[in-house]
């Protein structure tokens, strides 16, 4: 994800460094995107946000469209990666990784009242623009794959249950994830995230194998 910068204190940025002009862009893109959907994004609000010129916008981006599409590949897709390839990538155990993952889920305010980002701009976009929908998609696909994966690696050390199957479970989470944070934000309920998420986790929990057990839950299970 793109690091938090201060704005320059004049509305323009003063110094003559095209990459960081570029990040601000897409980091003011991303912002207000989020908050107001691509169709409704104001260019001009993106231009202050980034103490930017128009110039500046149009030596980067041809259009709002590649805009857009810059933001979905470079700010989205990295958000997704941070958060849920990279940790089960490195992950000892799948399922406690799965559970670490879901526990980490915000709930500032902010982050309820806008939803996801991947989902909102997926369901505002796909109907509409083919580049969006095959990015979204693309994207929704790697975070399928790498809940895959560690399941699969997970069955193979016994940690997760050899009956489950590694790709419905994956695209049911991602269901079951988007579908949480979507009713939240339609509630604007923090609660509605919360229980949710206390349900995500004992499913998860229900996936482990023997091996994945704690010494606590065996004995559980055997007596």
């Amino acid at each position: 994800m793109l690091q938090v910068q201060r704005r320059p204190r004049r509305g323009t940025v003063t110094s003559r460094d095209p990459a960081r002009t570029r990040e601000r862009l897409l980091r003011a893109a991303f912002q207000e995107m989020h908050r107001s959907g691509f169709r409704s994004a104001d260019l001009n609000a993106i231009l202050a946000a980034a103490g930017v010129t128009k110039g500046a916008l149009y030596y980067h981006f041809e259009n709002k469209e590649a805009l857009g599409y810059a933001v979905v590949d470079e700010v989205i897709a990295s958000i997704t990666r941070e958060k849920w390839a990279w940790p089960l990538q490195n992950a000892k155990n799948a399922i406690d990784a799965l559970v670490g993952i879901v526990q980490f889920t915000s709930f500032r305010p902010e982050d309820v009242e806008c939803g996801c980002p991947l989902n909102n701009l997926s369901q505002e976009m796909s109907p509409l623009d083919e580049g969006f929908r095959r990015r979204t998609a693309k994207i929704f696909k790697d975070w399928h794959d790498a809940i895959a994966v560690a399941l699969r690696q997970g069955q193979k050390l016994g940690q997760v249950r050899r009956d489950v199957d590694a790709d419905e479970t994956a695209t049911f989470l991602i269901a079951a994830y988007e579908g949480l944070t979507s009713l939240a934000k339609n509630s604007q309920d923090v609660r509605v995230l919360q229980s949710g998420q206390k349900s995500v986790i004992r499913h998860l929990e229900s996936l482990r194998g023997r091996r994945g057990l704690t010494k606590g839950r065996r004995r559980i299970k055997a007596g």
